[in-house]
């Protein structure tokens, strides 16, 4: 599952030690005009990485170019570890969003997680662009104890999940 993928024109492949800083400089450029943002996106994939809690971390290169990156990492339910895990964050460089290279990463990943036989996978989101890839809101999976329309879920392997997610810590960082 290490070679890369071709979709429509882009190489989706896992990180490697070379793509750090320009994952870091991607994110915080993709994140830095939007309202919803904490402004700790890339420091969130660097606490991930850190805690070696990035179970998929891939790439999406045109040509030599860098130009997206999608994290996933594993979430608890209920307090417990599971096969769970958090899409996000996901980010393209702006000068190559809405050309589907976010779309392309999060597939990639979701099959990666699938392929790991993994559960399910939760986010938080816009709705209107998640619904594409199957993820809805679902009232029996909450997130800091109550229901929220932009905590989503997409059943993957087990459809039977309910309870209480927390992501992890490196989502806390500031």
């Amino acid at each position: 599952m290490n070679s890369p993928l071709d979709i429509e024109g882009l190489r989706i492949r896992e990180e490697c030690a070379a793509d750090v800083n320009d994952i870091g400089r991607i994110t915080t450029n993709a994140f830095a005009p939007m309202p919803y943002a904490g402004g700790n996106e890339a420091r969130i994939i660097e606490a991930l990485r850190a805690a070696n809690a990035l179970s998929v971390s891939l790439v999406a290169m045109s040509g030599d170019e860098l130009v997206g990156h999608v994290a996933f990492s594993p979430v608890m339910i209920e307090g417990r570890p599971g096969t769970w895990y958090a899409l996000g964050p996901v980010s393209v460089a702006p000068q190559t969003q809405s050309r589907g290279i976010g779309g392309a990463l999060i597939l990639a990943g979701l099959d990666r997680l699938r392929t790991r036989q993994a559960g399910g996978c939760v986010l938080t989101g816009s709705p209107d662009y998640y619904v594409r890839f199957g993820f809805v809101s679902d009232p029996a999976l909450t997130y800091q104890g109550r229901a929220n329309r932009f905590f989503q879920r997409l059943f993957l392997n087990d459809n039977t999940m309910t309870g209480d997610v927390s992501f992890h810590p490196a989502f806390d960082v500031s």
